[in-house]
């Protein structure tokens, strides 16, 4: 059933290590197409794991402006700022067509870790004839050495500013920053915006990269994937022999509006939200999650979409390739909607951390639209511990053009988002 109140999607913008851009991304998935490369962003060689998903050949150059921006923009926010553009593009709409007012951004990013280069000169000033580092002659050098603009780049929320200065945008404006979970949350409340009647086109985004050397140190590598000598077949969702996830960077926006909008202007409409659900299991802190809160979610969300097994066409699971998250997960969505096919994308490309989810729903998004799911790379071998039907070998077809996308995090926070083929 449709109605004004809707929201719907028209514009799909990408940034990954697949692809650039909704088609390239598009074609890359359903070929199965590799995006895991050794790790050239700087020098990897004392790293114990030197692969990932890596965007090859980003110029942001090309796509940042204005280009003294780049002073002040991480990799992360160079990413989120491309792939807002190519979904304002992707969605025929310029912003000089629309009420700056009434069109906002929301955006899921990662915390944004210090470039060691920024840092080295006064790290070594701070330290000692004998080695010894001295927090007093940090703070002093921190003052001298660091130009005034530095923590800009490392700020979180300064990707939806930079996307709002761009594209004019002067309506609702926010940043989510919860690991994992944070971009599919950025769609859910860019969604509840325009259904308040506080915006008319809202873009919605993720990004993140976890290649990041400060970040690579900082999280270490007890979760990560041992095969250096296959690292393109190292990231497994669900597969029974996956040995961890394997990290890597990208973005992707989703331009939302009201059906109202988007039809006055003739957009062409992708797909449209259906429902969008939260939920976080308790837990003690040493324990991993049991996948209690993404249960919930899948409940909560069915009921409020109308959705159940025989009209869910797809998952679009959060397939982190690690054991026991993905059994966690793969046991939760089985205890919900049975043998529903299930693709994980994350094989493609690994995990970009808060960019992950708007990319696997951008997928969903282009998934439910031309009626193929696209399958999961590198999965092989079914693993009891995880029932589910995952999608492998080869695209899906003759499914209903529906779909739900999880995002599960480590703290067992979950969600999820429902869409159908408008």
């Amino acid at each position: 059933m449709q109605n004004k109140s809707d929201v719907v999607i028209t514009g799909v913008g990408v940034i990954s290590p697949i692809g650039i851009g909704a088609d390239a991304f598009w074609h890359a998935l359903l070929e199965g197409e590799n995006g895991i490369r050794p790790i050239d962003l700087f020098d990897a060689h004392g790293l114990t794991v030197r692969f990932g998903g890596q965007v090859p050949s980003f110029d942001p150059k090309l796509h940042v402006r204005p280009r003294k921006s780049l002073k002040v923009m991480s990799r992360d926010i160079q990413f989120g700022f491309a792939a807002a553009d190519l979904a304002m593009a992707d969605a025929g709409v310029a912003s000089e067509h629309l009420d700056p007012d009434r069109f906002g951004v929301v955006f899921g990013n990662d915390m944004i870790y210090a470039d060691l280069d920024d840092l080295e000169t006064t790290y070594r000033r701070a330290k000692d004839a004998a080695g010894t580092f001295s927090y007093d002659q940090w703070a002093e050098a921190i003052q001298e050495e660091l130009q005034p603009l530095w923590l800009l780049k490392h700020l979180p929320n300064m990707t939806a500013s930079h996307i709002a200065i761009a594209q004019d945008a002067r309506g609702p404006n926010n940043t989510i920053v919860l690991g994992d979970v944070s971009s599919l949350l950025a769609v859910s409340e860019a969604a509840t915006v325009i259904q308040r009647g506080w915006a008319d086109v809202m873009l919605a985004g993720g990004t993140g990269s976890r290649l990041h050397p400060t970040a690579l140190v900082a999280r270490g590598n007890a979760s990560l994937s041992k095969r250096s000598g296959d690292f393109e077949s190292a990231c497994r969702p669900f597969d029974l022999h996956r040995d961890g996830l394997v990290n890597g960077e990208g973005a992707a926006v989703l331009v939302l509006e009201s059906r109202e909008h988007a039809e006055k202007r003739n957009a062409h409409i992708r797909s449209r939200i259906l429902a969008t659900a939260a939920c976080c299991e308790p837990r003690k802190q040493e324990s991993l999650p049991t996948g209690r809160g993404v249960e919930m979610a899948l409940r909560t969300v069915l009921k409020q979409s109308g959705l159940d097994t025989k009209t869910l066409g797809h998952i679009n699971a959060h397939g982190l390739s690690t054991g026991p998250m993905d059994t966690a997960e793969a046991q939760a969505i089985a205890a919900v909607v049975g043998d529903t096919p299930v693709t994980a994308p994350k094989g493609n490309f690994g995990h970009a951390g808060a960019g992950s989810g708007l990319l696997e729903l951008a997928a969903s998004v282009l998934a439910v639209e031309s009626g193929t799911i696209p399958p999961t790379r590198n999965y092989k071998t079914r693993d009891p511990a995880c029932p589910i039907n995952v999608i492998h070998e080869k695209p899906m077809t003759g499914r209903p053009n529906t779909a739900i996308a999880i995002n599960f995090s480590t703290m067992g926070q979950a969600s999820v988002v429902a869409i159908t083929a408008d």
